[in-house]
């Protein structure tokens, strides 16, 4: 049974779509203001584990991301570089797609930008002034009315009376313990400069909550069944999302919600505004490749904190390359097996089907993704001894490999194909240095030159055949 704790009503739920076989999924995607950091990437790509997950179970996913192109902090920087809104945020896009593509993302069937969905905005704040929930205040803003919505805090916990009810609050970000009255609609003052729409609900701009109202609703319709982000969304910004979206089209807005813990360093929140964040170009710079930092991302369960260090990276690269290196040994065993005819060995049929199923129980339970790699690698050392044995036939090969390919790397996509393309005469020479460094156990050189060939386009893997290598993109 498919189960995932849900953020509203906070237990384990077992998760049933409002249509059968198929999900309506939406992902906070990031503001395109600078470069994310891995810790935003931490909540990307369990994002991605879910949406794969969900396609390995039989659904048809329906995945929506946003883009957050015009909110405070897009516009305080644009004024005082003096630079054009769609000019500015397009560099961030860019580098972010470059980021997904790196970390083997299942790309979503739409990433809509805020600004093409202004009119779409307009709709829903005029739709809550006719319901009495939005109101214009003295500064010619349009505010929600949270104590219009009873039902405002069920997600984050907030408690009625604590709500500040007449208060309001312009910007985007806000505190954690502040529930008032929030903007949906910025009236044009200097600071926006040549920011801004004319609409009929004046000059002005949208607040950032709803724009992923706009969007959600647009795309997936008024009621669909997952949204999912960090924890630091929960409030305010998926509370006003609720609110702005029940309170508009009169219905539940979301079945289930998941929210991504954060990301540690030295115990403390990885954030740009501590200045202790990491980005995916800076560890590309250190010859750290896309499977092992999407393996280290994926590694915890997605409601508990994670620790980030450099001892993190190196282990999960170890775990990276211990995956591809019982990969490779399958298929360079396949390649040499002459059995065509052989037949599935019930030991290893047993094996591999327990694997599966202890492999599913785990991610059926809310996405327990180090259960599932602890099931993974007891069958890779099994594998590996029957591999050192010498007694696995041609079916027991392909059944491992089976496994190991449609099983586990559909879902957390780390596996390596090794390439047999030929090599440039740089390429060439690289690698066999490294071969001499490894011989004569000249371990930093080795390092240096793996890093070398990685911002070459070549990454190498130590197998129990020697080095291997594939073709991955240059690193920046």
């Amino acid at each position: 049974m498919l189960q995932f704790t849900n953020t509203l009503g906070h237990k384990l739920e077992q998760f049933v779509p409002i249509k059968e076989g198929e999900v309506r999924l939406y992902t906070c995607g990031p503001t395109v203001w600078n470069f994310p950091h891995i810790g935003n990437y931490r909540t990307f790509l369990f994002e991605d584990l879910l949406k794969r997950y969900l396609k390995y179970r039989g659904f048809s996913v329906i995945h929506v991301m946003n883009l957050t192109d015009v909110d405070d902090r897009i516009i305080k920087v644009c004024n005082e570089k003096g630079v054009e809104l769609g000019e500015f945020t397009e560099r961030y896009a860019r580098a972010f797609f470059e980021d997904l593509n790196f970390l083997r993302v299942d790309l979503a069937d739409n990433y809509p930008r805020a600004t093409d969905y202004i009119n779409e905005m307009v709709v829903i704040i005029q739709g809550l002034m006719r319901k009495g929930i939005a109101y214009r205040g003295e500064d010619g803003s349009i505010y929600y009315s949270i104590s219009k919505f009873p039902r405002y805090g069920e997600l984050s916990g907030i408690k009625p009376n604590e709500l500040k009810v007449g208060a309001r609050v312009r910007v985007d970000d806000y505190g954690k313990d502040s529930a008032e009255d929030f903007a949906l609609w910025k009236a044009w003052d200097a600071n926006d400069g040549k920011i801004f729409w004319e609409t009929q609900l004046g000059k002005g701009r949208p607040g950032w909550h709803i724009e992923c109202s706009a969007m959600s609703m647009k795309l997936l319709g008024e009621h669909f069944d997952m949204h999912t982000g960090g924890v630091d969304n929960i409030f305010p910004h998926h509370e006003n999302e609720i609110a702005q979206s029940e309170g508009f089209a009169g219905k539940r807005f979301v079945n289930y919600w998941l929210h991504c813990e954060h990301l540690l360093v030295n115990e403390t929140k990885m954030a740009k505004r501590l200045g202790n964040f990491v980005t995916v170009v800076d560890l590309r710079e250190r010859g750290v490749d896309g499977a092992t930092l999407r393996y280290f991302l994926l590694s915890g369960h997605y409601r508990y904190q994670l620790s980030f260090s450099d001892n993190s990276l190196e282990q999960a690269s170890g775990s990276v390359r211990r995956i591809n290196e019982f990969v490779s040994r399958l298929e360079d065993s396949l390649k040499s097996s002459k059995d065509e005819g052989s037949s599935l060995d019930s030991d290893t049929a047993m094996l591999v089907e327990t694997a599966r199923a202890r492999y599913v129980s785990a991610l059926d339970n809310d996405l327990d993704a180090p259960d599932a790699l602890a099931v993974v690698f007891d069958l890779i050392s099994e594998g590996n001894r029957m591999l050192d044995r010498g007694d696995l036939s041609r079916r027991s090969l392909e059944a491992f490999l089976e496994f190991m390919r449609k099983d586990f790397d559909s879902v957390f996509a780390v596996v390596s194909t090794l390439s047999d393309e030929s090599l440039g005469e740089l390429e060439s020479r690289l690698l066999e240095e490294r071969k001499a460094a490894r011989r004569a156990k000249d371990w930093k050189t080795s390092d240096e030159l793996r890093n070398r060939l990685l911002s070459l386009g070549v990454e190498v893997q130590d197998t129990h055949d020697g080095q291997k290598w594939r073709r991955v993109s240059k690193t920046r």
